[in-house]
C-alpha cells in the first residue's frame, strides 16, 4: 500500500509544480506586461506608483500560496521546488519598492534594486548558515565555463544596444552581479541540497533542476529595471536555468550547491548585459521605436544562445559530472570577450550615451517691460539683450564650479538654466548650490543600432483644399480676401521637416541652399532639414503648405526637437532660442543670435510630460513669458491625453501666455483624445483649452513627398499658427501684438455646438448614446462629472472660446487696421 501512496504522491506533486509552473507564469507576465507596457501605451493610471503596486501584487500573488504549498507539502523534492519559487517571490516583493523610481530616474532605480538585492543576499547568507547547516566549499572549477557561456548570451545586447554614462554601467554591472549572486543563494540553499539525498541521475537532474532554476528567474527577473526592461529580463533570463544547473553539477555527480559561484557568475553576466546595453528610461516612450524591438531583437537572439547551452548541459550532463579544469575553458572565455569587444567595436554603438540634468536657476529674467516697446525689431533685441546678460551674469559662480570639477555643461538663457553632464551623484551636489531652484532630469535616447526607417504617406495627392481648411474658411480667405500670409515667418519646432517636399520648399526660408539660421538640429547636428518620423512635415504642412495649408505664402525655418519621438527640457530650449534669435552653425546662441531673424508665430505640436522628459510644470514657463514679451506668438496643441478631466498638463499647452489648440472632427465633435482643462498641474485652475480646430485625419505633406492623414491635437495646433500668419500678413500693425490677436482669434470663433461625449474608453455606460450628455465627459464609476468650466460657459474647458475662424479672424484683422 505505501508503494501505491508514495506513487500517488509523485504524480500528484508533478501536478501541483506544473499548475504552480502555469500560475507564476501567468501572473507574472500579466502583471510585468501591464507594468511594463500600460504606461507606454498610455493606458491611464499606470505611473510609477501603480508600476509598484503591480510588482509588489505579484510577489504577494506568488509567494503566498507558494510558501503555505513549501510549508505543507509532504515530500521533500516538490516541497523543495515550492519553498524556491515562494523565496524567489520574496525577493520580487523587496524590489517592488524600486518601481516607485520615476521613469526618467534609472540611476535612482538602479541604486534601491542594488541595496535591496544586497539585504536579500545577506539574509539568505545568514539563513544558510543556521544552525547544524555546513556550507559546502566553494570550487571554481567552471568559472570560465559559466563566464564563456555568459558572454556568448551578452554578445546580442552588445549589437544590438548602447551604453549609458559611465555610473549608468558600473550601477548595471553591480546589480546584475548581484542578482546572479541572489539567484545562486536561493537554488543553493533551497533546491540543490534535495539532490544530495534524493538524486535521479546528472540527466534528470539537470532536466528538473533547469525547470525550477528558471521558473525561479522568471520570479526574479520581474523585479529588475524599469520601464519595460523587465519584461525583456523576464523573457530572456529563464533560458539559462538548465545551463546554471548544469554548471551546479560539474565535476560532481549530483549537482550540488558546492558550484553556485559558477552559477552566480553565469547568471549575473547574463543579466548585466541588458541592464547595461538596453536604454530603460527611453522604453517608457518608445513602444514602436527602435528601442523596444532591439530589445526584443536581442531577446530572441540570447535566448537561442541560452536554449543551446541548456541543451548541451542537459546531453553531456553525465560526461559533465567528472569535468576538470583545463586551458581549454580559459581560452574559450577569451575568445568569446574578444569576439564580445569585435562586435561592441564594429557593429555596436560604441563610447557612453547618459542622460543628463536640467539646472534651473533661483533668479529668472524679468523681461515683462519690453512688451510696451513700439518698434518691433527694438524690443526682440531688448529681450535677447536681457536675456543673455542675466544668464551669464547669474550663472558665473556655478558655471566655474562645474569647471572645476571638470562636468560638462550647456548654458541657456531663455530659461536661466543649465543641462549638465551628471548623474545622480552631481543631482545632489547641484541641489546644495545656493543659485538652484531645482534639478530636472533631462533624459536623451541612446543612439539606435541604425537609423529609424523614413515614414512614408498613402494618401493621395489633394486637388482641392480638404475639409480642415474649409470649415474654417481658410479658403475664403484667400480667395476673397486676397491674404495668403505673405511676408510672416514661422517658427517650427518639431521632428523636424522634409524641406524639398512641393508643399514645403517654396516657403522655406532656405530654400536656395542657405541652411545658416534657417536650420538647427541639436540631436544629429544635420546640415539641412530632414524628418524621417514625418510628424514635424505634417504639421508644417498644415500650417503652410502650397495644397494642405492655411498660410500657403508664409515662410518657414525649422529646428528638430523630436527625434525619434522625445525630447527634454533643453532640446526644447535649444529650439526655443533658435527661433527667437537664429544663429549660424556651431554659434554660440548667447552670444551669436540674431533676433531681428525671429520667427513672428511659434507652432509647437508637442508637449513636455514630466513622467518620461523632465518638465515640471513651470519648467518652460520663463521662456514662454519671454517669447509673448518679445512678440512672438506661441501656438501649443493641447494634449492626447483625453477623455478624461484636467488632462490638459504639459507644458507649454498649460501656461497662460501660451494659446493652446484643441482638435475636433469633420462632424464638429470634440476628438476623445483632446486634452481638458481645468489646469491643475501648476495649481491655477486655468480654463484650457483656448480654442479647438480641425485635428482629426487632417491631411497634409509627409515624407517622401507623399501625403498622410493624421490625427492629434498636434494636427488642431497649426491650424491657428497659419490662421495668426494670415491676420499679421493682412494687418502688419497687429505683429508683435499678442494680446490684440488673441482677442481677434477669440471674438471670431464661432460657439462649439458638438459633443465631447467619450466614445473609446472612459465613458460611464450608463451615459452612452444619451444626447442629453452633451457636456458631461466622465470616468467609469464616476457619471456625470463636468470639467470645470462647461459647455455653458464661454470659455470652457473642453473647446475654449469655441471653433477657429480664419475668415472672420481675417476680417477683423483687416478692420483692426481701418481708423
Amino acid at each position: 500500500m505505501s508503494a501505491v501512496v508514495t506513487e500517488n504522491q509523485k504524480w500528484l506533486g508533478r501536478v501541483a509544480v506544473l499548475l504552480a509552473f502555469g500560475y507564476v507564469t501567468a501572473v507574472s507576465l500579466a502583471t510585468q506586461g501591464a507594468a511594463s507596457l500600460g504606461p507606454a501605451l498610455g493606458v491611464p493610471g499606470l505611473g510609477a506608483s501603480s508600476a509598484a503596486g503591480l510588482t509588489a501584487a505579484q510577489g504577494l500573488a506568488l509567494g503566498m500560496p507558494l510558501a503555505i504549498l513549501g510549508l505543507a507539502w509532504p515530500t521533500p523534492r516538490y516541497r523543495a521546488i515550492f519553498q524556491s519559487w515562494a523565496v524567489a517571490a520574496s525577493f520580487l516583493l523587496l524590489l517592488s519598492l524600486s518601481r516607485l523610481a520615476p521613469a526618467t530616474q534609472g540611476q535612482l532605480a538602479a541604486v534601491v534594486q542594488l541595496a535591496m538585492t544586497v539585504v536579500f543576499i545577506v539574509g539568505m547568507w545568514l539563513l544558510a548558515r543556521g544552525p547544524g547547516r555546513v556550507l559546502p566549499a566553494a570550487e571554481p572549477t567552471g568559472l570560465f565555463l559559466a563566464l564563456a557561456i555568459g558572454m556568448a548570451f551578452a554578445i546580442p545586447w552588445i549589437a544590438q544596444g548602447a551604453l549609458g554614462s559611465p555610473l549608468d554601467a558600473l550601477l548595471a554591472l553591480a546589480l546584475g552581479l548581484a542578482f546572479g549572486a541572489a539567484v545562486a543563494q536561493v537554488l543553493s540553499r533551497f533546491w540543490l541540497p534535495v539532490l544530495e539525498v534524493d538524486s535521479r541521475g546528472p540527466a534528470r537532474d539537470t532536466l528538473t533542476g533547469g525547470f525550477v532554476a528558471g521558473t525561479a528567474l522568471l520570479i526574479m527577473a520581474g523585479g529588475l529595471g524599469i520601464n519595460g526592461l523587465q519584461l525583456a529580463l523576464m523573457l530572456a533570463l529563464p533560458c539559462l536555468g538548465f545551463a546554471a544547473i548544469g554548471l551546479a553539477g560539474l565535476g560532481r555527480a549530483p549537482a550540488s550547491a558546492a558550484n553556485r559561484r559558477s552559477m552566480a557568475l553565469l547568471l549575473g553576466v547574463a543579466a548585466a548585459a541588458p541592464l547595461l546595453f538596453v536604454d530603460s528610461d527611453g522604453m517608457a516612450v518608445q513602444v514602436l521605436d527602435s528601442i523596444l524591438g532591439e530589445a526584443y531583437a536581442a531577446v530572441g537572439a540570447a535566448t537561442v544562445i541560452g536554449w543551446l547551452a541548456g541543451l548541451l548541459m542537459v546531453g553531456r550532463s553525465r560526461q559533465l559530472a567528472g569535468f576538470r579544469p583545463s586551458a581549454a575553458w580559459p581560452a574559450l572565455a577569451g575568445a568569446l570577450a574578444v569576439g564580445a569587444v569585435v562586435v561592441y567595436a564594429t557593429g555596436g554603438q560604441t563610447g557612453f550615451h547618459g542622460d543628463r540634468l536640467f539646472v534651473i536657476l533661483k533668479e529668472q529674467a524679468d523681461v515683462s517691460a519690453a512688451a510696451e516697446i513700439a518698434d518691433y525689431d527694438v524690443r526682440r533685441q531688448t529681450v535677447y539683450q536681457q536675456l543673455t546678460g542675466h544668464a551669464a551674469a547669474n550663472q558665473t559662480g556655478l558655471r566655474r564650479a562645474l569647471d572645476r570639477l571638470r562636468l560638462g555643461y550647456t548654458p541657456y538663457y531663455l530659461v536661466n538654466g543649465l543641462e549638465v553632464r551628471g548623474g545622480l551623484p552631481v543631482r545632489l551636489w547641484l541641489a546644495t548650490r545656493p543659485e538652484v531652484d531645482r534639478v530636472l532630469p533631462s533624459p536623451r535616447l541612446r543612439p539606435a543600432n541604425r537609423p529609424p526607417a523614413e515614414a512614408r504617406g498613402q494618401a493621395a495627392r489633394p486637388e482641392a483644399p480638404a475639409w480642415n481648411l474649409t470649415s474654417i474658411g481658410a479658403d475664403r480667405a484667400w480667395e476673397e480676401l486676397g491674404v495668403r500670409g505673405a511676408g510672416i515667418v514661422v517658427g517650427q519646432s518639431d521632428s523636424g521637416a522634409e524641406w524639398r517636399h512641393d508643399e514645403l520648399r517654396d516657403a522655406y526660408r532656405g530654400a536656395g541652399g542657405q541652411h545658416d539660421a534657417n536650420w538647427l538640429d541639436p540631436w544629429n547636428g544635420t546640415a539641412a532639414p530632414v524628418d524621417a518620423n514625418g510628424h514635424g512635415t505634417h504639421t508644417l504642412g498644415s500650417v503652410l503648405g502650397n495644397r494642405t495649408g492655411v498660410a500657403p505664402d508664409a515662410t518657414w525655418f525649422g529646428c528638430a526637437n523630436l527625434y525619434r519621438n522625445l525630447g527634454n527640457p533643453a532640446l526644447y530650449l535649444d529650439c526655443l532660442q533658435f527661433m527667437l534669435a537664429p544663429y549660424p552653425p556651431g554659434g554660440d546662441p548667447l552670444a551669436d543670435g540674431d533676433p531681428l531673424r525671429s520667427a513672428h508665430v511659434l507652432n509647437n505640436s508637442w508637449g513636455c510630460p514630466q513622467a518620461v522628459e523632465g518638465c515640471d510644470p513651470a519648467s518652460l514657463q520663463p521662456a514662454v513669458d519671454a517669447l509673448r514679451a518679445a512678440g512672438l506668438f506661441v501656438v501649443a496643441s493641447a494634449g492626447n491625453e483625453g477623455p478624461a478631466c484636467s488632462t490638459l498638463e504639459d507644458p507649454l499647452a498649460l501656461y497662460d501666455s501660451a494659446f493652446t489648440v484643441g482638435a475636433i472632427d469633420v462632424a464638429g465633435n470634440l476628438a476623445f483624445f483632446s486634452s481638458r482643462g481645468p489646469v491643475l498641474g501648476d495649481g491655477s485652475g486655468r480654463t484650457k483649452p483656448d480654442i479647438v480646430a480641425p485635428g482629426v485625419d487632417v491631411l497634409s505633406a509627409y515624407p517622401g513627398n507623399s501625403y498622410e492623414a493624421s490625427s492629434g491635437t498636434s494636427m488642431a495646433g497649426p491650424h491657428v499658427a497659419g490662421v495668426v500668419a494670415l491676420m499679421w500678413s493682412a494687418n502688419p500693425t497687429l505683429i508683435g501684438d499678442i494680446e490684440a490677436t488673441e482677442e481677434i482669434l477669440t471674438r471670431a470663433a464661432w460657439p462649439f455646438t458638438g459633443s465631447v461625449e467619450a466614445t473609446v474608453f472612459g465613458l460611464a455606460p450608463e451615459l452612452e448614446g444619451r444626447p442629453e450628455a452633451a457636456g458631461e465627459l466622465a470616468v467609469v464609476g464616476q457619471p456625470g462629472i463636468v470639467c470645470g468650466r462647461g459647455l455653458e460657459a464661454t470659455p470652457n474647458d473642453y473647446a475654449g472660446y469655441g471653433v477657429l475662424d480664419a475668415y472672420a479672424a481675417v476680417q477683423l484683422a483687416l478692420a483692426a487696421g481701418e481708423p
